[in-house]
């Protein structure tokens, strides 16, 4: 055998070699995520348990200083909620100071306390629920666009696909089982907070009690539950 063919035969091995490693690193890692994952998921389901037997009120803070436009938030939410091209359930928009600094502000619907848009409905498919979620019933929406019409933050759209219309959901099919929101979880900065604000221990309880919030257009009488850190003039408008 040739010098050269055996060293080609080594090289060849040590490629398997490495194949082989790396298929074992990742099973290994896979393994070791399900286990982690189905032990948080007991947790997470023992605490969502527990939490069902007190009255709850889910809201959002946004610390408008943590988000440089990254727009993860954008992506995981269409991913988790499965948004047409062309339509968002949440944004993010950016805004130039005179001094010329930059400013990202992710934007949503805001579940109202008031919400403007369920009343509207002929049909009752937008509907607001004991935890303070405001959703729509596709079974019965009939696409008239009374509520997107009516909703004062541009949040609402009608869905293309289904031709209902569609809005942010707080993800409410992974807050039930413990999790957090898509937005919440993609965030590399923790710009956003997610929680149970009638829980005094939980992390958006404690900011409100003490950080300067503002509110999104309080003029409308809504009284949005996503709550802004140092959101800036020229965006709430």
């Amino acid at each position: 055998m040739s010098h050269r063919a055996s060293k080609n035969l080594k090289n060849d091995d040590a490629i398997l070699s490495r194949r082989e490693f790396v298929k074992t690193a990742a099973k290994t890692t896979i393994a070791g995520l399900i286990v982690v994952g189905s032990v948080s998921g007991l947790r997470t389901s023992a605490n969502a348990s527990e939490n069902a037997k007190r009255k709850r009120r889910f809201v959002m803070v946004i610390d408008v200083n943590k988000c440089y436009g990254c727009y993860a938030c954008v992506v995981a939410c269409a991913h988790e909620n499965n948004v047409p091209v062309g339509v968002f359930r949440t944004w993010v928009e950016r805004y130039v100071k005179p001094d010329g600094t930059v400013i990202y502000v992710p934007k949503q619907c805001n579940h109202c306390e008031n919400p403007s848009c369920v009343d509207v409905c002929p049909v009752k498919a937008t509907y607001k629920t004991e935890d303070g979620l405001v959703l729509v019933n596709d079974d019965i929406c009939i696409g008239c666009g009374a509520c997107i019409q009516n909703c004062p933050y541009g949040a609402r759209f009608l869905n293309p696909i289904k031709g209902v219309a569609d809005k942010c959901t707080f993800c409410d099919h992974r807050i039930y089982q413990g999790l957090l929101p898509a937005c919440v979880e993609a965030c590399p900065t923790g710009a956003r907070i997610f929680g149970d604000i009638e829980d005094p221990e939980s992390e958006v309880s404690k900011i409100l009690s003490k950080a300067k919030t503002q509110q999104w257009k309080t003029w409308t009488g809504n009284d949005p539950q996503v709550y802004y850190i140092d959101l800036p003039e020229e965006a709430n408008k």
